[in-house]
């Protein structure tokens, strides 16, 4: 009877993969920076692999590899980005190492991203950590390197 009452749990954010945290706000393209995907952040990347940011179950990997989607175990939708524009690549640049339904957490490898190919094909290689379904802010956070399964938040 009371459920709704309780203090939800705060969700743990960890960062995806190594590089400088970039908050959304910097990001170039106006899609994310003004938010209009959800709150979150972004990473330049130093490595090519990318984790799970979140403790939870892969509920949507993009048919382009590009994205993939996670549910928490506390309802947050969170959607991996990788990269900008890289919609266009097809998929070639990124190996999936995940599956619909798998369960993961902050040490599970979901995609090994090739950034020189991204590069090269004239796209950004920033990794984009987005809480689609709201209740999150990542604006006060206040980072520069980080490494993949370092807490950022939570």
């Amino acid at each position: 009877m009371f459920e709704r009452f309780k203090k939800k749990k705060a969700e743990a954010f960890f960062a995806p993969v190594d590089g400088t945290f970039v908050p959304l706000s910097e990001v170039a393209d106006p899609v994310f920076s003004q938010k209009m995907m959800g709150e979150g952040f972004g990473v330049q990347p130093t490595a090519s692999e990318i984790y799970a940011p979140i403790e939870g179950t892969v509920t949507t990997i993009f048919q382009t590899k590009h994205a993939i989607g996670l549910t928490s175990q506390s309802g947050s939708e969170v959607l991996i980005h990788i990269g900008l524009d890289t919609v266009e690549l097809a998929g070639s640049p990124f190996e999936v190492h995940v599956q619909e339904g798998q369960v993961v957490d902050e040490n599970t490898l979901l995609v090994i991203a090739d950034f020189d190919k991204i590069r090269h094909a004239g796209k950004a290689e920033v990794v984009l950590t987005l809480v689609t379904n709201g209740g999150e802010s990542f604006d006060l956070l206040d980072k520069n390197q980080v490494k993949h399964g370092e807490l950022l938040k939570g």
